[in-house]
């Protein structure tokens, strides 16, 4: 998948809840590794703690800090409560993204198999469905996902979809057509819109739709934006029907060949995605008044990356697109207009 990575802090504050790590740094060596990342271990629920249960969302704070900088720029302008429990869907996203990520290496190393991985992330699919069972497991994700399930009604379906799509980079890495792309998609970024929906809050089941039509427009971001990224490992998101529509190669995408034909090709890619973008936009004024500057924020945000690799003539292969802290503060103003004008 398509996602940032930045340095934690080393002054930031670590959870107590568990000794549990990011699952890039959880990807075994040794079959004692292994062993221990196969093993559930249940905590009793009247034992917990206030300052696990803090710890556990502090935890997946941390996770969304160190891998979403738009993200978690946007969350600031929730409520609390709702910042805390969309921290714990991010952080349980990412788990299994971090899995497939970094998983490409050990793969080629030989130092893991594939059969492994996907016994690894069956094993976190396992401890889902226990947590939607209501059984406590010790992992500061299930610690403040077990809460968060407690408050809003998140369909399990959700994050087994998510599993789902994640999976898909393990065996597919291209895609003929822009309905197969739709699908991936979907499964990897609407269904995050579809759970944190749940807990926004809104007025009217129209809002779903166009939740998914901002995931879809975001994912596609992320496709756009990291081009050279994925041509470097041997992938290509951009569907190869509009490769040829555009009269361009696979290998012209892998070597990073800028033309008037890639130009061509990314200016149709971005006007899809702002297609999405300008659809979904319809859907924040039937969210609770309290959530809707925080989506709205992370909307104006991300689809401004779109603009930005204008900025930068389509070349997507030397440097990449995104947003400076400077320009998300500046764009504020008009973001809390449009939002008190809904």
């Amino acid at each position: 998948m398509h996602v940032q990575h930045n340095a934690i802090s080393p002054n930031a504050r670590q959870p107590n809840a568990t000794t549990a790590q990011p699952a890039s740094t959880l990807l075994p060596t040794h079959n004692a590794d292994l062993a221990t990342l196969f093993t559930t271990k249940i905590l009793d629920e009247s034992k917990l703690t206030p300052s696990q249960l803090e710890s556990a969302f502090e935890y997946c704070r941390e996770v969304s800090w160190k891998h979403a900088k738009t993200f978690y720029f946007a969350t600031h302008f929730l409520p609390t409560p709702k910042r805390r429990a969309v921290h714990a869907v991010y952080a349980l996203c990412r788990y299994v993204d971090d899995i497939v990520d970094h998983s490409e290496d050990k793969l080629s190393r030989k130092l893991l198999t594939r059969d492994k991985i996907v016994m690894l992330i069956n094993k976190w699919r396992a401890d889902i469905e226990a947590c939607y069972a209501g059984t406590l497991i010790d992992h500061p994700i299930m610690i403040a996902w077990h809460d968060t399930l407690k408050k809003y009604h998140i369909p399990k379906n959700l994050p087994l979809e998510l599993i789902d799509g994640v999976c898909m980079d393990l065996k597919q890495n291209r895609y003929e057509t822009f309905d197969e792309l739709y699908t991936y998609c979907y499964k990897v970024a609407s269904v995050v819109g579809l759970m944190t929906s749940e807990i926004f809050g809104y007025s009217s089941e129209e809002s779903l739709k166009h939740a998914i039509e901002l995931g879809i427009a975001m994912q596609l971001t992320n496709i756009l934006r990291d081009v050279g990224e994925d041509a470097q490992k041997g992938r290509i998101y951009l569907p190869l029907e509009d490769l040829k529509t555009f009269n361009l190669t696979e290998a012209d995408v892998l070597n990073g060949v800028m033309s008037e034909n890639f130009i061509n090709l990314m200016k149709f890619e971005i006007e899809r995605a702002r297609h999405y973008y300008n659809e979904s936009e319809k859907g924040i004024a039937m969210l609770s008044q309290d959530s809707r500057l925080a989506v709205k924020v992370s909307h104006d945000n991300y689809s401004r990356i779109l603009q930005r690799i204008e900025e930068i003539n389509y070349d997507v292969f030397k440097q990449r697109a995104f947003i400076s802290n400077t320009k998300k503060l500046a764009l504020l103003p008009y973001v809390w207009l449009k939002v008190r004008l809904m």
